[in-house]
């Protein structure tokens, strides 16, 4: 019980992330710009690190019970699930020029939803592995969090919404991430493996940090902002480090 406890506390916090968009709504566009790119390049780092340092150590950890080769598989299947599930939950967009709300808002949501959904998966799943293995596991979802519920956000208003109710909607889709969370600790105790959601989830971040986050710091070319980017993502990456040796997950 305590694990659940420390679970739906830690999706609570991840949740609440869906509300950021209105903290730099106010900036101007150029500033904005900068500051989401600096939190594209922390959150690259940091859900790198997840994978390469907290879960994928956890998962070759003799405690899991499972063989390289199907830890790897599963790796895989992270990566392939991702992909298909940006791939086929974002195909649809308004095509008439004067929606009122344009059609690819509500995907976004879904898709968003789904997000989610796997994000509660997956701290679920670490936490009953390990506490320490939890906070570290929620930290990278928060910091990858971030600079997506900014995106969210603006794709709401690009898309007809009210800021009011972009925030809601966002918060509702981030909801999602709750029935993740308790559909999978209930599912670890009826002694289902939960040792292949870590691989599994290394593979999502993974692919996260490798195909949606760091091909946009490759859109800023100038030396500076380069400079900058490269530096956020090492941070992320030595966070996790340092959280990797404090816990010893």
């Amino acid at each position: 019980m305590d694990d659940l406890i420390a679970i739906l506390a830690s999706v609570a916090v991840v949740s609440l992330i869906s509300f950021v968009g209105a903290v730099f709504a106010g900036l101007k566009e150029n500033l904005l710009r900068r500051v989401v790119m600096v939190f594209v390049g922390f959150a690259s780092g940091t859900l790198l690190g997840g994978a390469f340092i907290n879960l994928l150590p956890e998962a070759l950890s003799a405690e899991s019970g499972l063989s390289v080769t199907m830890i790897f598989y599963f790796v895989v299947a992270g990566i392939v699930v991702f992909f298909g599930m940006e791939k086929f939950l974002h195909w649809r967009h308004c095509h008439e020029e004067e929606c009122e709300v344009h059609a690819f808002t509500y995907t976004n949501l879904i898709g968003d939803g789904v997000h989610n959904f796997i994000d509660g998966m997956i701290i679920a799943a670490t936490f009953v592995a390990g506490s320490n293995l939890g906070v570290s596991t929620t930290l990278a979802v928060i910091c990858h969090e971030i600079p997506q519920e900014i995106g969210d956000f603006g794709v709401c208003i690009y898309g007809g919404f009210s800021k009011a109710k972009a925030l809601t909607y966002n918060f509702i889709s981030a909801l999602t991430a709750f029935l993740g969370a308790i559909v999978t600790y209930f599912v670890v105790y009826l002694r289902t493996n939960y040792a292949v959601l870590i691989p599994f989830a290394a593979g999502g971040f993974i692919y996260i940090a490798a195909t949606d986050l760091m091909p946009e710091l490759h859109k800023k070319s100038h030396a500076g902002e380069s400079v900058i980017q490269f530096v956020s993502i090492l941070f992320g990456i030595g966070l996790m480090a340092y959280l990797t040796s404090i816990f010893g997950a």
